[in-house]
């Protein structure tokens, strides 16, 4: 049989792990790991260091570049081994997730267990795999020159591309679950769509919080600063003025701000204009849920400005940003024809 159980659970497995992925790759941002390991090798960088021989190694290799000379100098061999767990174990799992998504999806093919439509998604599932992998060496290579520090365009991407890595495996999931769709109100299925890219331009401005570590500053709510609802380094970081929004942490934490409102603005009207309509169990279940978890993340937001970053509150923020895409996914997949 075609498309089967084992398929949707292989699909489910795949989500599962990009999720465990994210949050991992998370503590290593907020760790400040992410540099720790200089080079890429795919198969004997599965295995850590084993011996002190090997650490010492491996700790002199680290020396040798930015990270370590201008940022982690007072590092003892102890220190270097926290941050060495997280980075290994970030691409542990990214190597886990390859062999996850390739072996089972050979296996399914030879033995003629999906359709087409299903062999040509999870095509594009492997690329959009292998493409992310090529991005987080992309991104490292870019704090390995000069300043220690990735790129935050760089960072921004990887993350997103794993963001919508998840919900393309999720959509694909839900196309066997839910063979059949309901015959929608089109006006309604554009406003979801709406709602969905206005979600991921705010997971990536999130992304270039994280990545210039603009959620250290203006660490009030509502207003930015103790009186003003826009600080003036906003607009005068960097010249000419739209480079503020990209590139300044001021200006890319004002706008990571108000685009939180933005988001819970348009999902309430998706709930508001949903109700004229007759709604399926899931399509019902889907909005309740997308209610209910914008007003989690919003709050987790706060949280996490206000208490500048700590290392729980910031990977609840990126988990809490994963719900909700998984929410709206789920909402669009009903909503589709």
């Amino acid at each position: 049989m075609k498309d089967n159980k084992k398929v949707v659970f292989w699909l489910f497995t795949g989500c599962f792990l990009i999720f465990v992925m994210v949050v991992v790759g998370g503590i290593t941002r907020l760790t400040n790991s992410g540099l720790s390991i200089s080079d890429y090798k795919l198969i004997t960088g599965t295995i850590p260091p084993l011996t002190e021989e090997q650490w010492v190694e491996e700790f002199e290799f680290y020396k040798q570049f930015p990270e370590y000379k201008k940022l982690h100098y007072h590092f003892t061999l102890e220190d270097f081994k926290g941050i060495y767990f997280w980075e290994w174990l970030h691409r542990l799992i990214g190597r886990l997730i390859g062999i996850v998504f390739l072996l089972p999806f050979l296996y399914f093919l030879v033995t003629k267990q999906l359709t087409r439509p299903t062999t040509f998604k999870s095509l594009i599932l492997l690329l959009l795999g292998g493409f992310q992998g090529f991005l987080g060496w992309y991104m490292v290579k870019s704090g390995l020159v000069d300043n220690p520090a990735v790129s935050h365009y760089r960072l921004a991407a990887h993350l997103t591309t794993a963001f919508i890595t998840f919900a393309y495996c999720f959509w694909v999931a839900m196309d066997l679950i839910y063979p059949r769709k309901k015959e929608v109100n089109n006006s309604f299925r554009k406003l979801v769509w709406i709602g969905m890219v206005i979600l991921l331009i705010q997971i990536i401005w999130g992304a270039f919080v994280a990545g210039l570590d603009a959620g250290w500053i203006h660490n009030f709510w509502p207003q930015m600063t103790g009186g003003e609802w826009i600080h003036e380094t906003v607009y005068i970081e960097q010249k000419p003025l739209w480079k503020n929004f990209i590139e300044g942490k001021s200006g890319v934490q004002f706008v990571h701000r108000y685009l939180a409102y933005l988001v819970v603005g348009i999902i309430l009207y998706i709930w508001y204009r949903s109700r004229n309509l007759s709604l399926t169990l899931p399509q019902q279940r889907g909005i309740q849920w997308l209610v209910g978890l914008v007003f989690l993340q919003f709050l987790l937001g706060v949280l996490t400005l206000i208490y500048a970053v700590p290392l729980w509150l910031g990977v609840a923020h990126q988990v809490g940003a994963f719900f909700l895409l998984t929410a709206m996914t789920f909402t669009l997949h009903r909503f589709s024809r």
